[in-house]
């Protein structure tokens, strides 16, 4: 026959086992909670200039000729596809690795302003470059903080793939 555990064992047994549960189930609210925060912060980011370059119907569209560049922004003159649109003498648009003095790129212009973003497959995957970079730094409190390593070999390998197809089309 086993001989039975005092009852003061038991329950701090219990106790343990309760309290080690609530821990397990704090840390993954806590984890989750900021892999959520930072996937949001990264569409965030990425939703300055992302509807502008994807959903460019009614949008002023055109190409940019970069005549000029300081600091973090580059100047030169829009022209409109169509002859009978008028142009603008100084738009900006952002001084990237990718925009080089004395090309041309094709480009939307943002509402409200002289400023201009890149349109097409490369300026579609540099406006989602946030997300890319939120998508890896959420996989490693993904694998790391809540143990689910295939969702973060995913997320990791999204972020990788978005990052690298910006980088080629630039």
């Amino acid at each position: 026959m086993i001989p039975a555990m005092p009852a003061s064992a038991a329950t701090s047994s219990r106790q343990a086992q309760v309290s080690g549960t609530a821990l397990r189930f704090g840390r993954l609210v806590v984890m989750g909670a900021v892999a959520v925060l930072i996937l949001v912060a990264g569409v965030w980011g990425s939703w300055r200039t992302a509807p502008y370059v994807m959903l460019t119907k009614g949008r002023e569209r055109g190409t940019i000729e970069v005549t000029r560049c300081e600091g973090q922004t580059c100047t030169g003159p829009f022209t409109p596809p169509s002859p009978g649109s008028p142009g603008h003498a100084r738009m900006v648009i952002e001084k990237t690795a990718a925009v080089k003095k004395g090309r041309s790129y094709s480009v939307v212009v943002m509402p409200g302003g002289d400023e201009v973003v890149r349109s097409g497959p490369a300026g579609v995957l540099y406006a989602w470059v946030p997300l890319g970079g939120a998508l890896l730094l959420a996989s490693v409190v993904v694998a790391g903080g809540l143990r689910r390593t295939r969702l973060a070999w995913v997320m990791a390998g999204s972020g990788v793939a978005l990052l690298t197809a910006a980088f080629v089309t630039m």
